[in-house]
């Protein structure tokens, strides 16, 4: 297979779904003639079109708004936030509209928007442009939640979020777009709400999403290396829906748990796990559920600092060897 960048393999599902779907546009702040914020639609606009490739004013209320407003039309936009969190001053066209449209309407009619770009911390752009709300927009019925870690898993469940006809939010990673991994060529779709067990193992399960699982896969291999310890990372990929069948048959293998991510610790996606996993494999555990989540603080400016704020290979290594103690 090809081996190509995580920024790649999203333009390739959006080349690939412009093409095919010509209801499909794509929408953001310098998506077209800057070539995207982080180049990730580098190219699109000289071969679409402005109508299919359209730059909007800085004003994600705005172009939000008109873009779900489309949606309800037959349109499939594709919009992209220079940030998520910038997703906040569209919170109600997002998760008061969006997200309620198909049920106030009695299923009449669908939003199939899907709203993309980078939601991580570790890039030292301070605490207003460093937001993981992956949490705060699964907690709304209505809509599902997406967060690749690898870039086939980019390509493939963004091709499937832009033929879903409910929202998607689609949250990236910044730091990832530079990361290469194989990716098949042509027609590659990954389910929705379907994990993936990136790493067999068979005395810890590692749950995690995102760029947590490199830090994983990363302290998985240190423990098996120098502590013989066998670990199995499942990665979620979406966080709404959840499949919980993969993360408890895991569970039923490896009888301890420890949960990573980058969110803060207080009402985190973790959070909702846990309970997930005790009540549904409560007597599969050998041991209390761990976590380990970004330190419960606003994203801290300096560079060194922040690294420790944020899930890192050295402190999911530390939880691990906490747990199997």
């Amino acid at each position: 297979m090809p081996v190509i960048t995580y920024r790649e393999a999203i333009r390739h599902a959006l080349a690939e779904e412009l093409e095919r779907d010509a209801q499909v546009v794509v929408l953001g702040e310098e998506v077209g003639q800057f070539n995207g914020a982080y180049k990730v639609t580098e190219g699109l606009l000289a071969k679409f079109g402005p109508k299919r490739i359209v730059d909007t004013p800085i004003s994600e209320a705005g172009f939000i708004g008109l873009g779900v407003g489309a949606s309800m039309l037959g349109v499939r936009p594709v919009m992209e936030l220079m940030f998520w969190s910038f997703y906040s001053v569209a919170f109600d066209q997002i998760l008061n509209n969006a997200a309620n449209v198909r049920y106030m309407s009695g299923g009449l009619i669908h939003c199939p928007i899907v709203i993309r770009g980078p939601a991580n911390g570790g890039t030292n752009v301070g605490a207003t442009h460093s937001h993981t709300p992956e949490n705060v927009l699964a907690n709304h019925p209505g809509v599902k939640v997406v967060v690749p870690a690898t870039p086939a898993d980019a390509k493939g469940l963004l091709k499937s979020a832009i033929r879903d006809n409910d929202p998607v939010f689609f949250l990236e990673n910044t730091i990832l777009y530079g990361d290469k991994g194989e990716v098949p060529a042509g027609e590659h779709l990954i389910p929705l709400g379907l994990a993936d067990v990136k790493r067999a193992g068979t005395d810890l399960t590692i749950v995690t999403y995102g760029r947590s699982v490199l830090h994983s896969l990363a302290a998985a291999e240190i423990l098996q290396q120098e502590h013989q310890i066998s670990a199995e990372v499942v990665d979620l990929r979406t966080i709404r829906p959840l499949d919980i069948d993969t993360v408890l048959a895991s569970v039923a293998k490896t009888h301890r748990v420890l949960i990573v991510e980058e969110q803060k610790p207080f009402a985190s996606v973790g959070s909702q796990l846990a309970f997930m996993i005790q009540r549904e494999g409560f007597d599969d555990l050998d041991a209390p559920i761990h976590r380990l989540t970004t330190v419960d603080a606003p994203a801290i400016y300096s560079p060194p600092v922040e690294a420790e704020q944020l899930p890192n290979p050295r402190r999911v290594l530390q939880a691990a060897l906490a747990l199997m103690a």
